[in-house]
């Protein structure tokens, strides 16, 4: 079943539940993901609308640690809590150990040497680990490697 498909599911059964938090995490992936439809003139694929919720889960986070910092409670946990729902339709996360495999082997296929190389490495582990892995840590491993 690919994720459109399984997001729709969700989203009746949310519907039918009555459950407003889930249902609205929900719409809002549907909905950014039929506006890069249009924008793109394209139908977005499972890799499409993984990239849409990790740019969704991201900006959730960012929310969250404004509201924390500013003492809205309140708003934090909504954000919380939609956080909870968009990562449950994100891939399994990979482990360190999958993720320093993942690295070596990139560094290995792409023939990186220094940190010029930087850019290779990091297309080759984001076409395999977008929505499975914190980019940013995967990009801080990346330098530590090919720093040394």
């Amino acid at each position: 079943m690919s994720l459109l498909a399984t997001l729709k599911d969700a989203q009746k059964a949310a519907m039918k539940a009555k459950d407003k938090p889930r249902l609205t995490a929900i719409r809002a992936v549907l909905a950014e993901v039929k506006q890069r439809e249009i924008d793109n003139q394209t139908t977005l694929d499972d890799a499409g609308i993984t990239s849409v919720l990790v740019k969704l889960v991201k900006q959730r986070r960012d929310s969250y640690t404004q509201y924390k910092d500013a003492g809205r409670e309140d708003l934090a946990d909504v954000e919380a809590g939609e956080i909870t729902v968009l990562e449950s339709f994100l891939p399994q996360p990979l482990s360190e150990e999958e993720i320093a495999t993942l690295i070596d082997s990139a560094i290995a296929d792409t023939g990186a040497a220094g940190m010029q190389d930087m850019g290779k490495v990091m297309g080759v582990i984001k076409a395999k680990a977008e929505g499975r892995a914190d980019m940013g840590k995967v990009s801080g491993l990346i330098k530590q490697k090919l720093s040394a």
